[in-house]
C-alpha cells in the first residue's frame, strides 16, 4: 500500500463543488466521562430512535409481529417484482454505458491519483464485504432448489413446491435442468447485484474524492438538490440509508447464524433453535466489536484477506476431490447458459414464473439494494485512484466471475452427486444444512465442514465490522474518523436487530425487513444514477 494521505485532498485536476458546508458542521459533540460522541444531530437521533423502538417492539410482541412480517414480504414481492427487476436492469445498462463512454476516463481522486490498495487487497475486500455470507448459505441450496424445480416441472419458494418453474420446466431432462438452474442462480449473483453496488460506490467516491463533499449518501444528490442536500431532503436520504443498511446487514447476519447453528448441530449435536442462533449472533458481534476497534486497515482488511485465503482453500479442495472435469467444463457452460437465459430472466413484465421472479428475484434485488449503502461506501473508501472504466470493469466482472466459479463448484458438485451418484441427502435437507451434506460425501468431511463454519463466522464478523463503520460515517455527517463509541453502538445494534428478527419470525422476518427497506432505497438509487452521470460529465479526464 502507498504512503498514507488525506483521501479528501485530490491529486491532480478535479472540478470541485463550491459549497460553504463543512463536514460535521451540524454535529453535536458530547463527552460522557472518557467517551466522546460526534454525531449528526438529526440523522443519528432519528435513526437510533427508530432502531431502538423496532428492537423493543419486536421483542415485546413476538407472536403478533410474525404474521405481519410474512404478509409484508408477500405483498411487496408480489406487487413490486416488476419494479425491482426493472431497476436492476437500469443499473446494469448505466454501468455498461459509463464504462464504454468517454466518462470512463475520469479518475477517482483526481487525474494524478494513485490507488491506495493493491489489486489483491482491493479484490479481497470487494469479495468479502459484498456477499460472503450469502455465498456460503446459497452456494449449494439455490442451485439444488432450482434444479429440483425445473427437473420436476414445478417451482420452489423457500422449499415449498408451487406451480411454476423459472422460465418453464425442463421436466425429466437432468442436463437441461442443470443448465437452467445454474443460469438462474448466476443471474442472482452476477452482473446485476454488482451493478447496484457499483452505481452508489461510484457516486460516493466521485463526490467525496473529486468534488470535496462529505463521504455520505446525500452528497451524491448535490447536482440535483444543490444546497438543499444539507437540509431535510439530505437528512431523509441519509436516514433511509442507515435503516436500509442496518436491516440488510441483519438479514445477512440471520442467514449466517442459521447456517452456523446448523453446522454446529451437524458436527457436534449442539441443539438447533433460536437460542443457539442468538448465542452465535451475540458471540460473533462481540468479535466484530474487537475488529471495529482495530479500524479499517488492521481490522476489516486483515479479516477480508484471511477470509479470502480460507475460501480459496475450501474452493480448491472441492474442485480437486469433487467432479473436477465436470466443474471445469461447467464453468464455461454455466456462463453460456447465463448469457443465453439472461434476457428472459431479466424480463420485468408478463412473467408466468411468478414464484421465481417474486419469491427469489424480487427478494434478492431488494436485499442487494438494502446492502448498497454499506457495500457502496465500503467500495468507495478503498477505490480511490481507479479510473471509472477500471472501477466498473473490476467491480462488475471480477466478483461476478468469482461468484460464477463458486456456484459452479459448490452447486455443480451437489447436482452431480444427485444426478450421477443418486445421493439425495443434500437435496432433501433444510437449506442451512445442504452445504454440510454436500461436503459429507467428500474426503475429510469433518475438517471441511468445520472450515465452512469458520468461514461463515469470519464473513459474519467482516460484514458486521465494515457495516458498522459505514453506518457510523453516515450518522456522523460524513466524518470518517468519528469517535469509536459510535461504531460500537451501531455494531451492537446490528446484532440486536438480528436477534429481534430471529425471535420475531426467523428468515421470513429477516427477508421482510430487507424488502421493506430496500423498496424506498431503490427509488433513491434510481435518482442517484442521474446525479452520478451529471457529476462525471463535469470532471476532467485522465490521459
Amino acid at each position: 500500500m502507498t504512503e498514507k494521505r488525506d483521501p479528501m485532498i485530490p491529486d491532480g485536476d478535479v472540478n470541485p463543488i463550491d459549497t460553504d458546508y463543512k463536514i460535521g458542521q451540524d454535529n453535536i459533540l458530547v463527552n460522557v466521562g472518557p467517551f466522546g460522541l460526534d454525531i449528526h444531530n438529526r440523522v443519528f437521533a432519528i435513526s437510533a430512535i427508530a432502531v431502538i423502538a423496532f428492537v423493543a417492539l419486536t421483542l415485546m410482541f413476538q407472536t403478533q409481529v410474525e404474521p405481519m412480517f410474512s404478509s409484508m414480504r408477500g405483498w411487496l414481492t408480489s406487487n413490486l417484482d416488476w419494479f425491482f427487476i426493472g431497476a436492476g436492469n437500469i443499473f446494469v445498462l448505466v454501468c455498461i454505458g459509463l464504462a464504454i463512454s468517454p466518462l470512463g476516463k475520469v479518475r477517482l481522486g483526481g487525474t494524478e491519483a494513485k490507488p491506495d490498495y493493491t489489486y489483491t487487497g482491493w479484490f479481497s475486500m470487494l469479495f468479502a464485504a459484498g456477499m460472503g455470507i450469502g455465498l456460503m448459505f446459497f452456494g449449494v441450496s439455490e442451485p439444488l432448489s432450482h434444479f429440483g424445480s425445473s427437473l420436476g416441472g414445478t417451482a420452489m419458494e423457500n422449499g415449498v413446491r408451487t406451480d411454476w418453474a423459472p422460465l418453464g420446466a425442463a421436466a425429466g431432462d437432468p442436463a437441461g435442468a442443470s443448465r437452467l438452474a445454474m443460469a438462474a442462480t448466476i443471474y442472482h449473483w452476477g452482473l446485476h447485484p454488482w451493478a447496484i453496488y457499483a452505481i452508489l460506490a461510484l457516486g460516493l467516491a466521485l463526490f467525496s474524492f473529486n468534488k470535496g463533499l462529505p463521504l455520505t449518501i446525500r452528497s451524491v444528490f448535490y447536482p440535483l438538490l444543490g444546497e438543499r442536500v444539507w437540509g431535510w431532503p439530505g437528512h431523509v436520504i441519509d436516514i433511509l440509508a442507515v435503516l436500509a443498511t442496518l436491516f440488510g446487514l441483519a438479514t445477512s447476519l440471520g442467514f449466517g447464524a442459521s447456517q452456523a447453528a446448523a453446522g454446529l448441530n451437524y458436527l457436534f449435536d449442539i441443539p438447533l433453535g433460536n437460542t443457539t442462533q442468538i448465542v452465535l449472533v451475540v458471540g460473533i458481534t462481540a468479535i466484530a466489536l474487537v475488529s471495529v476497534l482495530a479500524g479499517l486497515d488492521a481490522g476489516v482488511k486483515r479479516l477480508s484477506e484471511i477470509n479470502m485465503v480460507l475460501a480459496v482453500l475450501l474452493l480448491a479442495f472441492v474442485i480437486l476431490v469433487g467432479p473436477t472435469l465436470a466443474i471445469m467444463t461447467g464453468f464455461v457452460d454455466n456462463l453460456g447458459a447465463y448469457l443465453e437465459y439472461l434476457p428472459a430472466l431479466a424480463n420485468p413484465i408478463n412473467r408466468e414464473d411468478v414464484n421465481f421472479s417474486q419469491g427469489w428475484t424480487a427478494f434478492y434485488w431488494a436485499w442487494w439494494i438494502s446492502w448498497s449503502p454499506f457495500v457502496g461506501m465500503f467500495i468507495a473508501r478503498v477505490s480511490r485512484g481507479r479510473t471509472v472504466r477500471e472501477f466498473i470493469i473490476s467491480v462488475l466482472l471480477v466478483p461476478s466471475l468469482a461468484c460464477v466459479l463458486w456456484m459452479t463448484v459448490f452447486g455443480g458438485t451437489a447436482i452431480s452427486q444427485l444426478v450421477k451418484d443418486g445421493y439425495e441427502a443434500a437435496a432433501n435437507a433444510d437449506l442451512p444444512l445442504q452445504l454440510f451434506y454436500m461436503l459429507d460425501v467428500l474426503p475429510l468431511a469433518q475438517i471441511t465442514s468445520f472450515l465452512a463454519i469458520i468461514l461463515v463466522v469470519v464473513f459474519f464478523v467482516t460484514s458486521s465490522d465494515s457495516g458498522s463503520l459505514v453506518i457510523d460515517v453516515i450518522a456522523a455527517g460524513g466524518k470518517v474518523d468519528a469517535p469509536t463509541p459510535q461504531r460500537v453502538f451501531w455494531c451492537t445494534f446490528e446484532g440486536l436487530v438480528a436477534v429481534a428478527l430471529i425471535l420475531g419470525g426467523g428468515l421470513v422476518a429477516l427477508q421482510a425487513m430487507a424488502v421493506s427497506t430496500g423498496f424506498p432505497f431503490t427509488i433513491v438509487l434510481l435518482v442517484a444514477t442521474i446525479s452520478v452521470i451529471k457529476g462525471l460529465a463535469s470532471e476532467p479526464r485522465a490521459s
